[in-house]
C-alpha cells in the first residue's frame, strides 16, 4: 500500500507540475496559470477581477489567457480586435452563455439552443425605437406615481430610492400592471427575493444551485412568481397587438414550458442593469454644482411649470433635454460591465496569436472605455463628449461597446434608454437631492452587468 501511496503522489505532483508549468503552444496567447491545478488562477482573479485584467494587461499585452477554475479565459483588449469578437464566424454567444443560463434560470441545454433567437427576435422586434414611443406614456405614468409614493420629502440610499420606484413600474409596463407588485407587503417580498438573486447572480451563473442555497430559494421563488405573471398575461386580452405587453408576445409565440424561465431574464435584464446606471446619473450629476445646473435648465425649459405629481414626459420632451442624455451615456461609460463573452468554436487567429476552440474569448467593456484613443481624459466625467454622437439616429460613439455588437447586440438598448432618460428628468424635475455621502466608488469584484457601488451613498431629498 506505501508504494501505491507512492506512485499516486509522485504522478499527482508529475501531472501538477506539467498543468503549472508546461509551456503553450508557441501560437497561444501568454498564459497565466497560477500554482493549483484546475484552480489556476482562480483565486487571484476572483478577488478582483477589474483589477486583475488592468494589470496582466500591462505585464502580458493586449492578448492573455487566464486558467481559472478548470476555464481558459482569453481577454482581447485592443479596439482592432473588437470586430472579430463580435462578428467573427469562429465564436459563439449562445454557447458561450448556455451554462450560465441553465445555472441562473434552470432553462435546458436544448431548450435554449432551440428557444433562444424566437426570443430575442420578439424582444427586439417590440423594442425598437419606434415601438418604445407606445410604451413612453404608460411608463410615464407608472413613475410619476411611484415617485410620488416617496412622500414631500426626506432621506435615504439613494440606490434603494431609485429601486422602490423603477421595479415596480418598469414591471408594469413591460409585464403588464397585473404582474406589478401592487401593495407595500408584496414589494416588500419582491425586493428581498431580486435583490438576494441580483446581488448572487454572478456567483450562481458559476455555481450549482447546492453551493449557493438561500439564492437558489430565491431563484425559484421568483421563477414561481413567473409562473404565476404567465398565467395572468394569458388571461389578459386587448384589441389591437400592439397594446400587449412585451411578456404576452412572448407567451404567444414562445409555446415552451420554460417560459417562466425565460420571463426571469427578462426581468433581469430589465431591471439589473438599470437601477445602478440610474444611481451613477444621478450621482455624477447632483455631485457636480456646472452639470447639475445645465441638466436642470434643460429640464426646466423642456417641463415647464406642470404639476409635479403628475409631470407629463413625451419623446419630444426627451428631445429638448440632450445634455442629460449625455450624461446617462457618460455614466453607462464609466461604469459598464465588465466583461462579455463568446466561445470560441473553431482555431481563431487575433494579433499574432492563434486562440484555440473551447476558449471563452472575453472582452471588458469597462477597459475598453479607458481607452484614451477614444475617450480622452477617460477617467472623467465628460457629458459633454456625447455631443460628437448623433444619438436621435442612435449612432454611439466610437470605441463604445457596453451594448455589445454585432446580431446578439443588446435588444432591449433603445428602451434602456429611453426609460433612464425620462427617469433622471422626472426625479430631478420633481426632487431637489443633497448628497450627504461622497459618490462612491465602482467595486471592483464584478464581470457581469453594470458596476456597482462600493459603499453607501445616502441623499437628502425633499419636493420642488
Amino acid at each position: 500500500m506505501e508504494w501505491i501511496t507512492l506512485i499516486l503522489t509522485v504522478s499527482i505532483v508529475i501531472i501538477s507540475f506539467h498543468l503549472i508549468f508546461g509551456k503553450s503552444q508557441p501560437s497561444a496567447p501568454p498564459c497565466i496559470r497560477g500554482w493549483i491545478p484546475w484552480f489556476g488562477a482562480a483565486f487571484e482573479f476572483g478577488k478582483a477581477p477589474l483589477h486583475f485584467i488592468q494589470q496582466a494587461r500591462a505585464k502580458y499585452g493586449p492578448v492573455f489567457t487566464v486558467v481559472a477554475a478548470g476555464k481558459r479565459l482569453t481577454f482581447v483588449t485592443l479596439n482592432e480586435d473588437f470586430r472579430a469578437f463580435f462578428n467573427s464566424k469562429d465564436v459563439d454567444f449562445e454557447q458561450a452563455v448556455q451554462e450560465p443560463v441553465y445555472n441562473t434560470a434552470s432553462i435546458s441545454k436544448d431548450s435554449f439552443f432551440k428557444t433562444h433567437p424566437t426570443c430575442i427576435s420578439i424582444i427586439k422586434g417590440r423594442l425598437t425605437p419606434g415601438n418604445t414611443a407606445m410604451l413612453s406614456a404608460h411608463l410615464c405614468e407608472e413613475f410619476n406615481d411611484h415617485l410620488e409614493s416617496l412622500g414631500s420629502e426626506g432621506s435615504g440610499q439613494l440606490n434603494e430610492l431609485i429601486k422602490s420606484v423603477m421595479y415596480p413600474a418598469v414591471m408594469s409596463n413591460l409585464l403588464g400592471r397585473c404582474n406589478s407588485p401592487s401593495s407595500a407587503l408584496s414589494r416588500q417580498e419582491f425586493f428581498e427575493k431580486f435583490t438576494t438573486y441580483d446581488d448572487g447572480f454572478e456567483y450562481g451563473s458559476q455555481l450549482p444551485d447546492m453551493f449557493l442555497k438561500e439564492w437558489a430559494n430565491s431563484k425559484q421563488w421568483l421563477i414561481s412568481l413567473l409562473r404565476n405573471m404567465v398565467a395572468n398575461a394569458e388571461d389578459t386580452l386587448y384589441s389591437e397587438s400592439y397594446e400587449k405587453t412585451l411578456l404576452q408576445h412572448l407567451t404567444t409565440s414562445v409555446p415552451d414550458k420554460y417560459l417562466p424561465n425565460y420571463g426571469l431574464l427578462l426581468l433581469w435584464a430589465s431591471l439589473a442593469n438599470a437601477i445602478p446606471i440610474t444611481f451613477w446619473a444621478i450621482a455624477f450629476i447632483v455631485s457636480n454644482p456646472e452639470v447639475y445646473k445645465i441638466a436642470m435648465d434643460q429640464i426646466s425649459t423642456a417641463l415647464g411649470d406642470q404639476d409635479k405629481k403628475k409631470t407629463k414626459v413625451t419623446l419630444d420632451d426627451l428631445q429638448q433635454m440632450p445634455y442629460v442624455k449625455w450624461c446617462i451615456m457618460e455614466g453607462i461609460r464609466l461604469r459598464a460591465p465588465g466583461a462579455i463573452t463568446r466561445k470560441v468554436v473553431r482555431p481563431l487567429k487575433l494579433q499574432n496569436y492563434i486562440i484555440p476552440p473551447g476558449d471563452m474569448l472575453m472582452l471588458s467593456p469597462y477597459w475598453a472605455h479607458r481607452n484614451p484613443k477614444y475617450f480622452p481624459d477617460p477617467e472623467d466625467f465628460k457629458p459633454e463628449r456625447w455631443e460628437k454622437a448623433d444619438l436621435e439616429k442612435n449612432v454611439l460613439l466610437e470605441g463604445f461597446v457596453a451594448f455589445g455588437g454585432g446580431k446578439n447586440q443588446c435588444p432591449g438598448r433603445w428602451y434602456a434608454i429611453m426609460e433612464l432618460h425620462m427617469f433622471v428628468a422626472l426625479i430631478l424635475h420633481k426632487f431637489e437631492f443633497t448628497l450627504l455621502d461622497p459618490v462612491p466608488k465602482p467595486s471592483p469584484l464584478h464581470l457581469v452587468g453594470t458596476q456597482q457601488p462600493d459603499g453607501p451613498c445616502t441623499v437628502r431629498y425633499k419636493h420642488r
